[in-house]
This record gives structure tokens, C-alpha cells and sequence, in this order.
């Protein structure tokens, strides 16, 4: 981690290296800390947003203290320490094809963060056969829909695992109605931002209406957009019985109808972005968002938590 930040910076004056290697007395001042990054003063500023976004534990700003030095002639002056930011918490909604699942995709490889689809949830503990599994088998054996405190309860265990809690995790598609929003609300649940990706509605009938998929493969491809290879797959492509026109419409207004009583519950965090665009301009406005939200929950420490270190 700490030589991706020293790649990253043309800054000179920049020292970077392992508790280990520092002086005993600087050392046990520093030992909560995993990993330390040495700047010049005239760099700090910079380095200290950038340390946040690299999970550094603490900054030691370079300069003169009454003439004492390290025996690698060093000085030192105070302690600046910052605390790490709190993992994101992110929410992303769209309608088919609106290129939801493409987004989830590009954001969790870039933070880490653990990906939470609800749906997926639900057909992973009916399979494993939970309590919460089989009460949701239940109803769905009936045909029925599953109840939201059936779902709810399912998501809220998943984002209080260990992983989601240290990661951060991008809830995908859920909550879908203003009770599951509400749910969620008074379980304490809340994202620091709700991505919404919106498109036009003649766009999304025009892709849904395209896709086709390759039983052999699982592939899917569009007759416009992303055609099959050869003709050989292209004999074999099938359409998914909901993937007509008069279909997709239902639930288009559907959706629509979700989303708006959802939205005003986030309508604080909201960030609307236009879903229309090539994918790598969407994820690039997404992730100018999520990088602002970062900086936003890096919490410096007050300046009396600050230590003189000497040698």
C-alpha cells in the first residue's frame, strides 16, 4: 500500500517506509499505527488526502526541531495523525438494462467494497437450506413473494458480517419499495450515497428488446450493440420469454413507480447519473462521487492529540 502511494507522487521530499526502520523512541510513539508516511512540510496538504484514500495510519511532517535529528538526519517536528476513513456504504439503483450490473462490476474491483444483491442473497440461503432460507422457501414453493422482514432480515445479517463491516459494501438493487426503505431506516441502516442510474426509457426498451443469450456459453449479447461472433452462435441465440417490448414497459413503470416512493427517503444522498453514456464515462462521474465521499469521512484528529517526538 504504501509503495502505490510513493508510485502515484512526483512529489519530491517523500519518505516512505516501514515502523521498523525507525527509531525506537518513534517507534513506541507510533505503535497503534500499521503503516506511516514521512513528507516535507510544503507537501503535507497534499499527501494528507491522498494518505486518507491509501488507508495510511499517520503523517510525520519533515522539517527542523530544535536542531535535534535522527541518526539518518531527519528532524522532526510534530505529529500529524489522521484517523482512517470509515469504509463506504453504497446503494445503486437503475432499471433493466440500464447498465447496473456493469457499474457493480468496475465499482467494487476499484474499492473493495463486498457486493450485496439481494436477490442473490435469497437464492443462496434457500440453497443453503438457513433458517431464514427456509422460511423464504416457504413462500416461494406457494408461489408467493417472499415478506420484506423475511428479505430485510437477510440483508442486515449480511452487512454486520465481518467482511462488509471492514470493506464496505455497494447494496445492488435493494431497497425496492419504500417498506423495505423504511425497514432498513429503522434498523439503522443508511448508505453515504444512493446511486440512481438513469436512462430514457426508449433507450432501455431498445436494449432489453435486443438482448439475446448463448445456451451453450451463458453469454449474453444485443443484435446492435454487442452482435454474437460468428453466425454459428448467432443460429443458436435465444430470447428471454420477459424480453419483449409490451413486457418491458410493465416493468419500466413498475420500476419507476419503486424508485420515486424510495428515493425520498435518500433524497440527501442521492447522486443521478446519466446511464446512457459509454460505460467508462458513467464510472468515471460515479467515481468522482464515491472519491468525494471519501474525503468527506476522513476525520483529521484535533491537534491536542498530537505528539512532539524527539530523539
Amino acid at each position: 500500500m504504501l509503495s502505490e502511494l510513493g508510485a502515484m507522487a512526483s512529489l519530491s521530499n517523500v519518505y516512505l517506509s516501514p515502523k521498523s526502520q525507525y527509531p525506537s523512541s518513534f517507534s513506541s510513539a507510533i505503535s497503534p499505527c500499521k503503516s506511516v508516511c514521512l513528507v516535507s512540510p510544503k507537501t503535507a496538504s497534499d499527501f494528507q488526502l491522498k494518505g486518507v484514500s491509501m488507508n495510511l495510519d499517520l503523517f510525520v511532517i519533515r522539517g527542523n526541531h530544535h536542531g535535534r535529528a535522527w541518526k539518518c538526519g531527519v528532524q522532526l517536528v510534530p505529529i500529524m495523525a489522521v484517523q482512517k476513513s470509515e469504509p463506504l456504504k453504497i446503494m445503486i439503483a437503475g432499471a433493466p438494462a440500464s447498465g447496473k450490473g456493469t457499474q457493480c462490476e468496475l465499482i467494487t474491483k476499484k474499492y473493495g467494497l463486498v457486493h450485496i444483491a439481494a436477490g442473490d442473497l435469497l437464492r443462496a440461503e434457500v440453497a443453503q437450506g438457513t433458517a431464514n432460507g427456509k422460511k423464504a422457501k416457504e413462500y416461494m414453493e406457494k408461489g408467493m413473494l417472499v415478506p420484506d422482514e423475511i428479505v430485510v432480515t437477510m440483508v442486515k445479517e449480511r452487512l454486520l458480517q465481518q467482511d462488509a463491516q471492514e470493506k464496505g459494501w455497494l447494496l445492488d438493487g435493494y431497497p425496492r419499495s419504500l417498506s423495505q426503505a423504511t425497514a432498513l431506516e429503522n434498523l439503522q441502516i443508511r448508505p453515504d450515497l444512493f446511486i440512481l442510474l438513469d436512462v430514457p426509457d426508449e433507450i432501455l426498451v431498445e436494449r432489453v428488446i435486443g438482448r439475446r443469450l448463448d445456451p451453450v456459453t451463458g453469454k449474453i449479447y444485443h443484435l446492435k450493440y454487442s452482435p454474437p461472433e460468428t453466425q454459428e452462435i448467432a443460429n443458436r441465440l435465444t430470447q428471454r420469454f420477459d424480453d419483449t417490448e409490451e413486457k418491458v414497459k410493465l416493468r419500466l413503470k413498475t420500476h419507476h413507480q419503486n424508485v420515486e416512493a424510495v428515493l425520498s427517503i435518500y433524497e440527501e444522498v442521492i447522486i443521478k447519473v446519466k446511464g446512457d453514456l459509454p460505460k467508462e464515462t458513467v464510472f468515471a462521474d460515479i467515481d468522482a462521487a464515491l472519491s468525494v465521499v471519501l474525503e468527506s469521512k476522513a476525520k483529521p484528529i484535533s491537534a491536542a492529540m498530537a505528539t512532539s517526538v524527539t530523539q
